[in-house]
C-alpha cells in the first residue's frame, strides 16, 4: 500500500496506483459497467454518495466509510442534508496505517464490532478514492459474521463517473449476494402480504405516487409489483429477484440488471411515459411476461384514454432544454414533448445503454439532440444556442440560465419530486412548466432592475 497517495493526486495517478495495488479487476469491471463519454467525467457530487444513500435508506443495514476525513465529512453532511436519520460509520487512517496495512485490520475490527444480528441484517463497507488506490482489500472481509452479511465495495471517484451509477454499484453487489443465498435454499419473504402471480420489479428511485400508478396500469394484465430496486430492506432483494420482469425505468442499473439476467429474469427498458411511451412499454412488458394479446389490449384501454385526456387538458407552449444526472431526463423530455413543448436538447450525465435506446430514438425522431455523458459546458452551450423559455437542469446550469435571464429549475428537487408517469405525470410536469414560464415577465423586470445598477439596500 502506498502511503504517498492522496485524493489530490489526480484521476490518472490514482487509477494507476489502484492497478499497481491489485485493484485491476475492480477497475476493469467499473470501466465496463460505467463507460466514460467523449470527455473525462461529468461534473456532479462525489459518486460515493449514491452508494451511501442506498445503504442509509435500507432498514437494518449499517454503512461504514473508509476514506479521507474531508471526503467522509462531505458525504455525511450531504446524506443528512437529504434526510438521512442514521449514523455513518468511519474508519480513519493516516500514512502509517495505510502503508502497514493496519487500515484493513481497523476495518475488520469495525465490522466485527458493528455486525450484531439483533441490530443489522447487513454491514456495508465502502472504500473511497485513497483506500481503493492503495489496494485496501475489502474482498478479504468475511462474507458474514454471526449471520450478518458483509458487503465490501470500491466506489472511487476516479472509477465511478456519477453518484447515480454508484447506486448501482451497491444495488448490484447486494443483489448478487441475495441471489447466491436464494440459490442455496429458502429465504425470508418480503414484509407484508404476499400475493401470487407474475410480478414486475421497477429499477430506479421514483416519486412515491408513481409505483402505485404503474401497478394500476399492470393490473389488467394480471401483473403485480414486486419490490423495486434499490431495495428498502434486505428481504426485498429476494422479492425483486422473484419477479418475472425487471423494468429498467432508470437505464443505468447495469450491475443490478446483470443479476436479474443471471436469475433468468427478462428486462424491459423505457417507461410508461406519455401516450406513445406508455403504449410501447405496456406492449413490451406484456411480451416479456408472456401476457395474452387481449389482456395487453385491456391494459391499454384502461390506461391510454386518461393519458390522452391529460395531454389534451395540459398543453404546453414553451421552448425548453432538459438536463440532469438522475437518469430520467429522457423520460421527462418525452412527456413534455407529447404535451406540446419544443425541446431541441436533452443532456444526461449518464451513459448510453440499451435500456434507454427506445427513448433516445423517439427523441431524435422529434428533432431533439440527446447528449449522453453531458458536461456542464455542453449543457450551457446548448442553452445559449436554444435560448429557451425554461430550463430544467443541474444547479450550475440553473445558475448559468439565470445569469442569462432565463427561468430555470433544479431537476433533482423540482422535477424528480413529482409524478412523471401516466396521466398524473403529464399534469404535474405541465403545471410546473406553466408556473415557471408564467413568471418570466416578472423575472425579466427583476433582472432589469438589478441590471440598472441599483446597489441600495
Amino acid at each position: 500500500m502506498d502511503g504517498a497517495i492522496s485524493c489530490h493526486g489526480g484521476k490518472d495517478t490514482l487509477a494507476a496506483a489502484a492497478a499497481k495495488a491489485g485493484k485491476s479487476e475492480v477497475m476493469a469491471r467499473l470501466a465496463a459497467d460505467y463507460p466514460l463519454g467523449p470527455h473525462d467525467q461529468p461534473q456532479s457530487m462525489c459518486p460515493a454518495f449514491g452508494s451511501l444513500r442506498v445503504g442509509l435508506r435500507m432498514r437494518r443495514v449499517a454503512v461504514i466509510l473508509s476514506g479521507s476525513a474531508c471526503c467522509v465529512y462531505g458525504l455525511t453532511f450531504t446524506s443528512h442534508f437529504y434526510g438521512a436519520r442514521r449514523s455513518v460509520g468511519y474508519v480513519p487512517f493516516d500514512s502509517e496505517t495505510l502503508v502497514t496495512g493496519q487500515l484493513y485490520e481497523d476495518i475488520v475490527k469495525a465490522v466485527f464490532e458493528t455486525a450484531k444480528p439483533e441490530n443489522y441484517d447487513a454491514v456495508v463497507v465502502i472504500n473511497l478514492c485513497v483506500p481503493t488506490a492503495s489496494g485496501v482489500p475489502l474482498d478479504l472481509l468475511p462474507a458474514q459474521i454471526n449471520g450478518v452479511r458483509i458487503i465490501g465495495i470500491d466506489v472511487p471517484g476516479f472509477g465511478v463517473p456519477t453518484h447515480a451509477e454508484a447506486k448501482d454499484v451497491l444495488a448490484g453487489a447486494m443483489l448478487r449476494y441475495a441471489r447466491h443465498e436464494a440459490e442455496k435454499g429458502a429465504v425470508a419473504r418480503p414484509r407484508g402480504p404476499v400475493t401470487g402471480g407474475r410480478k414486475v420489479s421497477l429499477l430506479g428511485e421514483m416519486f412515491p405516487a408513481d409505483p402505485p400508478g404503474i401497478a394500476a396500469m399492470l393490473a389488467p394484465m394480471g401483473l403485480g409489483l414486486a419490490p423495486g430496486m434499490p431495495a428498502r430492506e434486505w428481504r426485498d432483494l429476494y422479492g425483486a429477484l422473484d419477479s418475472t420482469v425487471a423494468a429498467a425505468i432508470h437505464p443505468f442499473y447495469t450491475a443490478a440488471i446483470r443479476e436479474f439476467l443471471a436469475a433468468g429474469r427478462k428486462v424491459v427498458g423505457s417507461a410508461p411515459v406519455g401516450l406513445e411511451g406508455t403504449e410501447a412499454w405496456l406492449t413490451a412488458i406484456g411480451a416479456a411476461a408472456d401476457i395474452s394479446a387481449p389482456a395487453v389490449a385491456a391494459a391499454k384501454t384502461a390506461t391510454l384514454p386518461a393519458i390522452q385526456a391529460a395531454l389534451d387538458g395540459n398543453q404546453i407552449n414553451a421552448r425548453m432544454v432538459v438536463s440532469g444526472y438522475e437518469g430520467s431526463e429522457l423520460l421527462v423530455a418525452r412527456a413534455l414533448i407529447e404535451a406540446g413543448a419544443e425541446i431541441p436538447y436533452v443532456g444526461t450525465a449518464l451513459p448510453r445503454t440499451e435500456w434507454s435506446a427506445a427513448d433516445a430514438a423517439w427523441l431524435t425522431a422529434q428533432g431533439t439532440h440527446v447528449q449522453y455523458r453531458a458536461c456542464l459546458e455542453q449543457d450551457v452551450a446548448a442553452m445559449r444556442d436554444v435560448k429557451p423559455d425554461l430550463a430544467f437542469g443541474t444547479t450550475p446550469l440553473v445558475q448559468a440560465a439565470k445569469e442569462q435571464h432565463i427561468p430555470a429549475v433544479y431537476f433533482t428537487n423540482m422535477v424528480s419530486a413529482r409524478p412523471v408517469f401516466g396521466a398524473p405525470g403529464i399534469a404535474s410536469l405541465a403545471a410546473l412548466v406553466k408556473a415557471q414560464t408564467a413568471g418570466r415577465e416578472k423575472f425579466s423586470r427583476m433582472v432589469a432592475f438589478f441590471d440598472g445598477g441599483s446597489t441600495s439596500c
